[in-house]
């Protein structure tokens, strides 16, 4: 993982990832008064190829996340509302402008009203946008979306840990991934004590684990105090008996590990009796990692194809 104080690849970017795990605490935290309309019992659904043919040729700047999504609300059952999320981590001269032609074509392709909600990720307090409006003699519009600049939280710090909202977690992250910069050691400590919180709260294993992804990624750390906070993270989840996090990175280890052997073995399988069939291919890496290393001690005895076969049949 590479380790910039903020992340530089938006495709990756975990914001989309937290959304999706926790959309309706998401619209709780960050657009309350529309969380008593929404029909939750009736589900929502997230419109990823919809949104990706509605901005396919449009210009964009850095983001962190974009997701549409339908939900239903109480007025009735034929209702439902898009809302279209925006997470924005760097200043954009043509933001408003994108955020209007967004809402258009989401308004020319499904005819329903729009929520259209900017989370401004930026370090510039002053850059606020919210509207995009044209005016010409006489006539014109305005389109105007929800602005949310997470930089305005700093003030509320202390009340983003005492709120169990995991999203109240993750501006705290961010917070903390800003002022943080230039001392990694700090960095190092928020870190621990932010998912020690979770912990605390006796959160679910999965959602420690959704939100551990998060501030995994945003809050990252250079190799020796990434090594040191792993090493505390583990001495506290076994004084907890609750190894969450530390069991995931085991298993991602030996799976890590574990294709790695097999890609070194079917190399050399390779070199030495010539290239592999695919049904061969396939019934290697479907080995378990002793096989594997088992199968990395007899190839060299091998002469032919015929031998691995024979090799393999035993398996």
């Amino acid at each position: 993982m590479s380790n910039p104080s903020l992340p530089n690849t938006d495709s990756d970017s975990p914001w989309k990832e937290l959304i999706e795990e926790f959309f309706p605490e998401f619209i709780r935290f960050f657009l309350p008064e529309a969380d008593p309309e929404i029909d939750w019992a009736k589900g929502y659904e997230f419109l990823d190829k919809e949104l990706q043919q509605i901005t396919a040729d449009a210009e964009v700047g850095r983001r962190y996340a974009d997701k549409l999504v339908k939900v239903w609300t109480k007025a009735g059952t034929e209702t439902w509302v898009l809302v279209h999320v925006e997470v924005q981590g760097a200043k954009e001269t043509a933001f408003e402008e994108r955020m209007c032609v967004y809402r258009y074509r989401i308004y020319d392709r499904f005819r329903k009203p729009t929520a259209s909600i900017a989370i401004l990720a930026d370090e510039q307090p002053n850059w606020r946008p919210e509207a995009f409006e044209t005016q010409l003699w006489g006539s014109g519009d305005r389109s105007h979306f929800v602005s949310i600049k997470l930089l305005d939280y700093q003030d509320q710090f202390e009340q983003l840990l005492q709120d169990e909202n995991p999203f109240a977690i993750a501006v705290a992250a961010h917070l903390k991934a800003l002022q943080t910069k230039q001392d990694r050691v700090l960095r190092k400590q928020w870190k621990l004590e932010l998912l020690k919180l979770l912990y605390e709260r006796g959160l679910s294993r999965e959602r420690i684990i959704g939100l551990f992804r998060f501030i995994d990624w945003l809050l990252s750390l250079p190799e020796g105090l990434e090594l040191e906070f792993r090493n505390e993270l583990s001495a506290y989840e076994q004084e907890r008996r609750m190894p969450y996090i530390t069991s995931i990175e085991r298993i991602g280890l030996q799976k890590g590990f574990q294709q790695g052997e097999v890609a070194v073995v079917l190399r050399l399988l390779n070199r030495r009796l010539g290239q592999l069939s695919t049904a061969q291919t396939t019934q290697i890496q479907g080995l378990t990692l002793e096989q594997v290393e088992e199968l990395s001690e007899f190839l060299l005895d091998f002469k032919s194809i015929a031998d691995l076969e024979a090799w393999l049949s035993q398996k």
